[in-house]
């Protein structure tokens, strides 16, 4: 039986930069543009890569799927399964642990409705997810989201400040290939 689902594909500002950054590389070497290719393809499809979007990367770049798999399963920062509007990534290293980075978990679980390493919190705004250092330290503890460090979380007024920056949004920032607005496939992420 044939599938009749959609398969994915890039939206022409990313094919663009995707193209821009394999004439990078020489094609024999073009698997070396994958790490940028797979955060354009987790920004290009509402901040995950399905194994269809895997399989999509794979198929730019002339590789096997597999590869891309073993890839994206090692590295943290790809997210495998859907998340909400904004990944918040707590670090739970020593210096954000002794400053309180457990408390302030529990708090975000709470106030969020999500857990880490689970699913979004109800209404798809949060999803949470322990990382390791930030190198932020100084600043402990602190959360990540996206490219914005938010740091010195150790009071309550410092938690919700940042959950009402983050929930009053009305989109995510704009992506460095995104010249004309958002790609249609995340228009509403």
């Amino acid at each position: 039986m044939e599938s009749t689902a959609t398969k994915p594909q890039f939206s022409e500002a990313a094919q663009a930069e995707i193209a821009r950054i394999c004439k990078q590389y020489p094609e024999e070497r073009r698997k070396s543009a994958m790490l940028p290719v797979l955060h354009i393809a987790q920004a290009e499809f509402g901040g995950w890569v399905s194994p269809e979007v895997q399989d999509l990367v794979a198929e730019v770049l002339g590789v096997k799927p597999i590869e891309v798999y073993e890839v994206s399963s090692f590295y943290t920062m790809f997210n495998l399964k859907p998340v909400g509007k904004h990944v918040l990534e707590i670090c739970r290293t020593g210096p954000c642990m002794l400053r309180g980075s457990d408390e302030l978990t529990a708090q975000l679980e709470r106030i969020t409705g999500a857990k880490v390493g689970g699913p979004a919190s109800e209404d798809g705004l949060f999803t949470l997810k322990e990382v390791e250092c930030l190198a932020a330290c100084g600043f402990a503890p602190i959360v990540q989201v996206r490219e914005q460090y938010y740091e010195q979380l150790d009071t309550p007024e410092a938690v919700d400040a940042m959950l009402s920056e983050l929930r009053n949004q009305v989109h995510r920032p704009a992506l460095p290939w995104e010249e004309t607005g958002l790609p249609n496939a995340v228009a509403n992420n």
